[in-house]
């Protein structure tokens, strides 16, 4: 039996403005994954460079450039520019530079730009989009890969021109969406429906992310594939912590995290007669957010819990893995229904009990894994009362760090993501070749 040709992909990325996030993560380990198959995969970054806390296997050029995409939308002029000048724009430092600032950008104005994505060939960047297939016309990709729904202005002309399948996935849009103003949001939603309908196929990592999409989307469930998170396992050894009882939290600092929910949950713990127990958070801190964490602070003063909750700031690898290995349980208590979570997966993958909210893709990832427990969501009771029974329950806590960890080890790393998302590339193709009748599959 003879081995499938290997595919050529172009896997368009965005960058978030200078931060390790969880989808830039998510993103480079899939791109890397597939490369170590032996598939010959370009990552593209969009707006910024994309900052990962792996080996990052992006192409150096950027494309809808944020500084580009913001002065095209704001004048015709730039709209008409010469290449150099773009380029200039677009170099690599200019754009991490910028990105420093993007966390004060105003609603507004996120959906402006949003809208005039969407809007693609008919939108202000028409110009990014003319470079873009240009550069991808050269390339002759089998398939485009979109990470972002948001980009979903760009299908209709990339099909036209590079003539090969588009594939979108779904990451977790619905938060992004949800904070635009509503006339934006609107407008904003009613472009993704009308451009929906030209994705070969969309891809979710939860079940429960590819339903709540289906319905916004207003497309038909069968026609997004559920793919789980994978990542890289290198350095995730078994974490064996001493010291006090210490809770981990691995996210963005912002409220829709839940870090004030676990810190709420460490004061009833405190009045409960717990006086050891910390925490121990790590998280970009955007300027957006710079408010929440000094109110958070404060009440962390104010309660008595200073000397309990300690703040490593952003990490990188080296600093998430030794986060993992001094933590006794890792909480992500989210207010919003998360579509990924990445942090637990990783958690579990260092065998790290999790305690998660019983809302959006966190039931599915307990069940799969049998690594961790739920709680109400929104519930500080709920959430302090699950602590407190594993902290308080050892053999429970080692039962539930041994199965997480393995099924992580054996069904959620990045090489497994890699092959389920190649899986759902070669139906499409040969899906294609049986319609047009150009022979057998790549």
């Amino acid at each position: 039996m003879t081995e499938p040709t290997p595919l050529k992909v172009a896997y368009i990325a965005a960058g978030a403005a200078g931060m390790y996030c969880g989808s830039c993560i998510h993103d480079n380990a899939l791109a890397a994954a597939m490369l170590q198959l032996g598939h010959d995969v370009t990552l593209i970054p969009t707006y910024t460079p994309m900052r990962t806390d792996e080996p990052n296997v992006s192409q150096g050029r950027v494309f809808y450039g944020a500084i580009n995409v913001y002065l095209q939308l704001k004048t015709g002029l730039f709209r008409h520019t010469p290449r150099f000048l773009d380029r200039l724009l677009d170099q690599r430092g200019l754009l991490r530079w910028v990105s420093r600032f993007a966390g004060s950008t105003d609603a507004r104005e996120l959906g402006e730009l949003t809208l005039a994505v969407l809007q693609g060939e008919a939108g202000p960047q028409r110009k990014e989009l003319d470079k873009l297939c240009r550069w991808l016309r050269e390339l002759q990709p089998d398939v485009i890969h979109i990470t972002n729904s948001l980009f979903l202005g760009l299908v209709r002309q990339l099909r036209r021109e590079v003539g090969v399948p588009v594939v979108v996935s779904l990451q977790g849009e619905d938060l992004f969406l949800d904070d635009l103003l509503p006339s934006h949001r609107k407008a904003a939603e009613t472009e993704m429906r009308r451009r929906a309908a030209e994705v070969d196929r969309f891809l979710a990592p939860s079940r429960y992310y590819a339903d709540a999409m289906a319905d916004r989307l207003a497309v038909e469930p069968d026609r997004i594939a559920v793919v789980p998170l994978g990542i890289s396992l290198d350095g995730y050894t078994a974490a064996d912590p001493t010291g006090p009882p210490t809770i981990g939290f691995l996210a963005r600092i912002c409220p829709e995290k839940g870090l004030h929910h676990l810190v709420a949950a460490l004061r009833t713990l405190r009045d409960e007669g717990d006086d050891s127990t910390r925490i121990l958070a790590a998280g970009y801190l955007g300027t957006r957010d710079q408010a929440y964490f000094a109110g958070l602070r404060q009440q962390v003063e104010a309660w008595g819990l200073a000397d309990r909750f300690e703040y490593l700031g952003e990490v990188d690898r080296a600093g998430k893995l030794g986060l993992l290995g001094r933590v006794h349980l890792f909480a992500l208590p989210t207010t919003y229904r998360e579509a990924k979570g990445l942090s637990a997966l990783e958690a579990m993958a260092a065998g790290v009990p999790t305690v998660l909210p019983d809302h959006g893709s966190f039931p599915e990832m307990v069940r799969a894994t049998g690594g961790g427990v739920l709680h109400a969501a929104g519930s500080i009771s709920a959430l302090a009362g699950s602590l407190r029974r594993l902290l308080d329950d050892e053999p429970t806590r080692r039962r539930l760090a041994t199965a997480g960890r393995a099924a992580v080890h054996r069904d959620f790393d990045d090489t497994t993501m890699a092959e389920r998302t190649l899986a759902v590339y070669r139906s499409i193709l040969a899906a294609d070749s049986a319609t047009t009748g150009s022979g057998s599959t790549p």
